[in-house]
């Protein structure tokens, strides 16, 4: 059986995402600095979007992480709107 869809109507239901990547340089573009892939992690788990599983963990139990700056923060979540990935 082959299924093809008639229309995208069906991709409007599936949340919006962007590569950290594209995040990262959509912060430097528009901030003009920079933020680093953990910063990103950092606020994506604050706002619940799911990760996939991360296979570089830490071997402690208790490690130490850098906390995101608050203008940092502001940009990626400017950047996560931007994006489609959060609401406005």
């Amino acid at each position: 059986m082959k299924y093809e869809p008639e229309n995208g109507d069906y991709m409007k239901m599936l949340p919006s995402s962007a590569t950290y990547t594209e995040i990262k340089k959509w912060v430097s573009e528009n901030y003009g600095f920079n933020v680093t892939s953990l910063y990103v992690a950092q606020i994506k788990r604050e706002f619940g979007i799911i990760e996939r599983e991360n296979y570089n963990k830490p071997k402690s139990d208790d490690p130490k992480f850098l906390i995101c700056p608050p203008e940092k923060r502001e940009a990626i979540i400017a950047a996560f709107k931007h994006f489609g990935m959060i609401q406005n």
